[in-house]
């Protein structure tokens, strides 16, 4: 039975979906292309329609799930507050591609390099759009710092089996960028 073009695009785009949840909650290496087709609900043979490889569905599944995370656009302090959260922290599967997975990408090929790279100018370009005004090379050094700051703070409170001290690092960052960019 042939499969629509509409269907097919479907099927990729809950490919992408699925494998961006398991890369984020377990890794890159963790997950099998058959793991990956299986929670999609499609047979491990039909991967190859979609993608030349595992390396190509990495490659691809982070510049889908990059382009798809609408961090940073509209009001800056409620983005910080939602992302700096325990909510946040607790669901990595669900939460930031670049808080799960940018550690892993420099073992990965250079489309996926290239992928997390457009991802990161195009998040710290949606930051600086909603930050306060100011000078462009401040808010461009704002934009890069709260992101980066942001960023490192989940990772680090998601690392540690210290849960006051991980609270203590989503507070203490928010608090920190809130010094810095309001």
């Amino acid at each position: 039975m042939k499969v629509s073009r509409e269907q097919m695009a479907e099927n990729r785009r809950r490919i992408l979906d699925v494998a961006s949840r398991l890369f984020k909650d377990k890794g890159f290496d963790a997950v099998s292309v058959a793991e990956v087709m299986k929670a999609a609900g499609l047979t491990h043979g039909g991967f190859y329609g979609h993608f030349n490889s595992k390396d190509d569905l990495v490659a691809q599944t982070l510049a889908h799930s990059l382009a798809a995370d609408s961090a940073g656009d509209g009001d800056f302090s409620a983005f910080v507050r939602s992302y700096l959260a325990p909510r946040h922290r607790d669901n990595p599967a669900n939460g930031c591609p670049t808080a799960g997975l940018a550690a892993a990408i420099r073992h990965q090929t250079p489309a996926a390099q290239a992928a997390m790279t457009e991802g990161l100018r195009t998040q710290i370009a949606r930051i600086e759009k909603a930050l306060p005004e100011r000078g462009s090379d401040d808010k461009r050094r704002a934009a890069i710092g709260s992101w980066a700051a942001m960023v490192g703070a989940v990772i680090l409170a998601r690392a540690i089996d210290d849960h006051e001290l991980s609270d203590e690092i989503l507070e203490q960052t928010r608090a920190w960028i809130d010094t810095r960019v309001s």
